[in-house]
């Protein structure tokens, strides 16, 4: 939009360089061109803007493939202005005077015109497409047709208008058929998805699967080895316990060979010990022979005292004292062939008793 300012009743214009001005005065062209600078009279004058730049317009519309399917085409062109003096013959590009805004709608006409020639082109293409081949190649072969459709289009040239550049954004069809369309691909998907999955489920059950039969193979090993362990060790005590009875079976021969021999000489001894106590009796009996009875006598009486036990004290009844006085009044030669009888007897016994005890006393030893 031109840049309009008052001074005591002229006006000032200064347009942009993308602007074609015209300024008619008084049914004469006075100004044409661009970005141009200059005073007026709104009274007598008559303005157009024309913009000369690339506009870019976008545009939306419904359509329907060869199969009965709506869908939604978006768009885009790109066109200029090329002929500034015919666009404002056949459009109204005429600007106010005092405000310098246009007072009809130029670039709007344009749209309608471009999006009428797009719409009619892309209508036809898809007419016959069905909405699968519209989806995956539909976009090329529109924007083709709609570009050679708009190049070839008569009106557009006739209006000064060069169209630069036509794309199409994208071709979709409603949301309850993209749904639809989009659920094979999905499950597809899914299915490869669940695929994996139970790929990876079967590795891992292999995997597990494998270690288990090593654990098991160790086990089994292991039960092995220890079979092993068990029957070495049943070698082993039946081996101690051979070596074992053996060695108490030596010993136990060697406790009897003791034994033995020690009964050997204990017998040896006494057989020994026995020779010698004869010997030594014979030769008592023999000193006792050759020595006279007096000697004998004396002898019997040191060694009856000597056996005889303390007595404290003696009660003498009136029949002991009585046969005591009867012996003592007895004849001499009597008394004294009893007493030496009685002497020899009592020797004789103490010797004996004495033989006796000693031999005991070692039997007992």
């Amino acid at each position: 939009m031109a840049d309009i300012t008052r001074r005591f009743g002229w006006r000032h214009l200064r347009s942009a360089p993308t602007a074609h001005i015209r300024h008619h005065k008084r049914g004469t062209l006075a100004h044409d061109g661009r970005g141009l600078s200059f005073w007026y009279r709104s009274l007598s004058a008559a303005l157009s803007e024309v913009p000369v730049d690339d506009r870019e317009l976008a545009m939306a519309f419904h359509a329907r493939t060869a199969d009965f399917q709506d869908v939604t085409v978006q768009a885009t062109v790109t066109y200029r202005v090329s002929d500034p003096a015919l666009a404002a013959d056949r459009l109204d590009f005429s600007v106010d005077p005092d405000t310098g805004s246009w007072r009809g709608a130029p670039l709007e006409q344009i749209a309608t015109l471009l999006t009428e020639t797009a719409q009619q082109h892309t209508l036809d293409v898809l007419a016959r497409t069905p909405l699968a081949e519209a989806l995956v190649d539909g976009v090329a072969s529109v924007r083709e047709r709609v570009a050679t459709g708009l190049a070839a289009e008569p009106r557009l040239p006739a209006t000064g208008i060069d169209v630069v550049a036509a794309r199409v954004v994208a071709i979709r069809p409603e949301a309850e058929v993209e749904r639809a369309l989009r659920t094979p691909a999905r499950e597809q998907i899914q299915q490869e998805a669940d695929r994996a999955t139970y790929e990876r489920r079967a590795v891992a059950v292999e995997r597990e699967r494998a270690i288990a039969e090593n654990e098991l193979a160790s086990q089994i090993e292991l039960a092995r080895r220890e079979e092993q362990l068990v029957d070495q060790r049943g070698t082993n005590a039946r081996r101690e316990a051979e070596e074992k009875a053996a060695a108490d079976g030596v010993r136990t021969e060697a406790e009897a060979a003791r034994k033995v021999r020690l009964a050997r000489a204990e017998a040896e001894a006494a057989r020994e010990t026995g020779a010698a106590r004869a010997e030594a009796q014979a030769a008592w009996l023999r000193v006792h022979g050759e020595v006279d009875p007096a000697t004998l006598h004396a002898l019997a009486a040191t060694r009856l005292a000597e056996n005889v036990p303390r007595i404290e004290s003696l009660t003498l009844s009136p029949d002991v004292l009585t046969g005591l006085l009867a012996k003592l009044g007895r004849p001499e030669g009597r008394a004294e062939g009893g007493a030496e009888g009685g002497a020899e007897g009592g020797a004789e016994g103490g010797a004996e008793g004495r033989a006796v005890g000693r031999r005991e006393g070692r039997a007992g030893a």
